[in-house]
């Protein structure tokens, strides 16, 4: 695992009437502050990555669909650099995962329907703060080609 990567099962509430997905509360010892809550769809084989955050900590689960999260180390004081970790989230493994800032982050969405990731973000969005490169950037060692032909950025 990445450092400073965590990973909590979330609680579900299911009935007749529907579903209740917790994601995070003040109390929960996984929270650091409140910065900002986005929802981001993605289409099945496409691909939203990579990214890093130069400060913010992101905070992922996926209430519908089913995404493959990837997290590459590139951080030179980090204990883990050089290491990739993929995560499966949504479908049956609801989960949050913590993404600390300056960790490659990206995700392809699976099966055949969209998937809504859900951020709790620790800072409102700055687009000075962010830093983007393409899906298959050699500078990261992992490739989405696995999953098929690489759609979108």
């Amino acid at each position: 695992m990445i450092d400073g990567v965590r990973i909590d099962e979330l609680k579900q509430i299911v009935d007749d009437r529907g579903a209740i997905f917790h994601m995070l509360r003040a109390d929960d010892p996984a929270f650091e502050r409140f910065g900002e809550i986005y929802f981001s769809f993605v289409h099945p084989g496409w691909v939203k990555g990579w990214h890093l955050h130069k400060s913010m900590v992101l905070n992922y689960a996926v209430p519908v669909g089913r995404i493959r999260l990837v997290l590459y180390d590139d951080r030179a004081d980090s204990p883990t650099r050089g290491r990739v970790q993929e995560i499966e989230l949504g479908g049956n493994r609801y989960a949050r995962v913590r993404v600390p800032a300056n960790v490659w982050n990206g995700f392809i969405g699976l099966g055949s329907a969209d998937a809504m990731v859900a951020n709790c973000a620790t800072l409102p969005h700055d687009p000075d703060e962010i830093v983007r490169i393409p899906p298959e950037d050699p500078r990261i060692p992992y490739s989405w080609r696995r999953f098929g032909e690489v759609k979108g950025a």
